[in-house]
């Protein structure tokens, strides 16, 4: 709850202002704590204000009525928001959010950071703020459970990594996602990536090839795993697969599922991995895996290959070819000691095509390859490019490129023929040659 002074932005203003301790006594006399967490920002917001009149006409705050809206606004932050980086979630500018500490508040607009002037009270006040986030999905912040992923209302991801692993003070990572979801003609005007590209990818989705994407953190494979699952049919069943969720299908058939840590009594986990297995008893369509990190793969990879094709997921690597040697080594963690040529054979089976993405030095996230997966070569699992990025110049502020098509396999073409798209595909990439 707000105890002292607090400093906003925008709207907020980043005037510093102050409560006495009898004015903070009438406030919570006036306006019940205890009743304003089960209001909305909407419903509060009159109280508070109302409030403020009161206390105001009994000559208890020195503040003019700009001042007092201020002050109310800042309040209701407080009280049910997220404190002073409230207004930074209302930006739709904002796309991340980043407290290092009670003074060092960043944000990332248009794909570059910045520094604000918002501050929070002390390191007190930040980890305050960064146990209502997670306590109200029923975690918990502290010594001896100081990293915790969350989400907010709206669907936001957060990250909170407290002392004593963060030493200078609780550090809140946030990434926003769009109210509305984009669409892949939306990345098309954002110039991350080609129309032919758009429609590749749509018709890949569409006729059930296995894609994995990849790339960096902050690059976009969130984002781009929601456009591709427009794409999908509305009579598929769908499931999907997150530690913290932050997918949102337009299908009607989507089941969605979400891991669960362990608790105080160190019961209870739930993993990606045991979430896929239990995927595989609830008759899916496609499983949609949020981010591929350790032993989980075997089973998506066992999925893909077992009837479940269409089916799409992610992982962090900076290039294609190196995101099948982390799946692979990820395949080497699952405990099932299969031969290097094996784990080769399960990947090169299953994964029709691996999309690469990069959040490049001017802030804008593009697609820099599409690739396939052909086949093995030796020890090497063979890729072959079908659209890449082609760098043509590089500014101080600016890069400039051209998106150009390679080539596309027989195997594509006829997996495409079993939904009549063989020729749209083939289409897709002559128009880019």
């Amino acid at each position: 709850m707000f105890k002292q002074d607090v400093l906003t932005h925008k709207s907020r203003s980043h005037e510093l202002l102050s409560m006495t301790d009898d004015a903070k006594s009438a406030f919570y006399e006036l306006v019940d704590p205890s009743i304003a967490a089960n209001l909305s920002r909407d419903e509060l917001l009159p109280r508070v204000k109302d409030a403020l009149n009161v206390i105001s006409g009994r000559k208890m705050l020195p503040y003019n009525r700009q001042e007092l809206a201020v002050l109310g606004l800042q309040l209701v932050d407080e009280m049910v928001g997220i404190g002073p980086i409230q207004p930074l979630l209302e930006d739709p500018d904002v796309s991340d959010i980043l407290v290092n500490g009670p003074e060092t508040i960043y944000v990332e607009r248009r794909g570059k950071l910045e520094k604000t002037d918002i501050r929070f009270r002390d390191a007190k006040h930040v980890l305050n703020v960064a146990q209502r986030i997670v306590n109200a999905i029923g975690r918990r912040v502290d010594e001896s459970n100081p990293m915790v992923d969350a989400r907010l209302k709206d669907g936001s991801r957060v990250n909170v990594i407290a002392p004593p692993l963060a030493l200078h003070g609780t550090c809140i990572s946030i990434r926003k996602f769009p109210a509305s979801k984009l669409m892949l003609s939306n990345l098309v005007d954002n110039d991350s990536l080609s129309q032919q590209m758009a429609e590749f990818l749509a018709l890949a989705t569409y006729c059930r090839c296995n894609i994995l994407i990849s790339g960096g953190t902050g690059s976009g494979k969130t984002t781009l795993l929601n456009a591709l699952s427009r794409h999908i049919s509305e009579d598929e069943r769908i499931l999907t697969i997150e530690d913290a969720a932050e997918l949102s299908l337009a299908q009607p058939h989507w089941v969605p599922l979400e891991t669960r840590n362990a608790s105080t009594e160190g019961n209870g986990e739930v993993t990606v991995r045991d979430l896929v297995k239990n995927a595989l008893r609830m008759r899916p369509d496609r499983i949609v895996l949020g981010e591929v990190r350790g032993a989980e793969a075997f089973d998506m990879l066992q999925a893909m290959n077992t009837g479940h094709d269409g089916s799409l997921c992610t992982l962090h690597a900076n290039n294609p070819q190196d995101a099948i040697v982390r799946l692979t080594n990820m395949l080497q963690m699952g405990g099932e000691r299969l031969s290097d040529h094996i784990i080769r054979s399960q990947i090169v089976s299953a994964i029709d095509l691996v999309v690469q993405l990069e959040r490049m030095r001017d802030g804008r996230r593009r697609i820099t390859a599409i690739s396939e997966v052909v086949g093995i070569n030796g020890e090497q699992i063979e890729l072959s490019p079908v659209f890449r990025f082609e760098l043509t110049r590089a500014e101080q502020q600016h890069i400039y490129g051209q998106f150009t098509a390679q080539s596309v396999s027989t195997a594509l073409l006829d997996k495409a023929a079993h939904f009549a798209k063989e020729e749209a595909l083939r289409q897709c990439v002559e128009k880019s040659s």
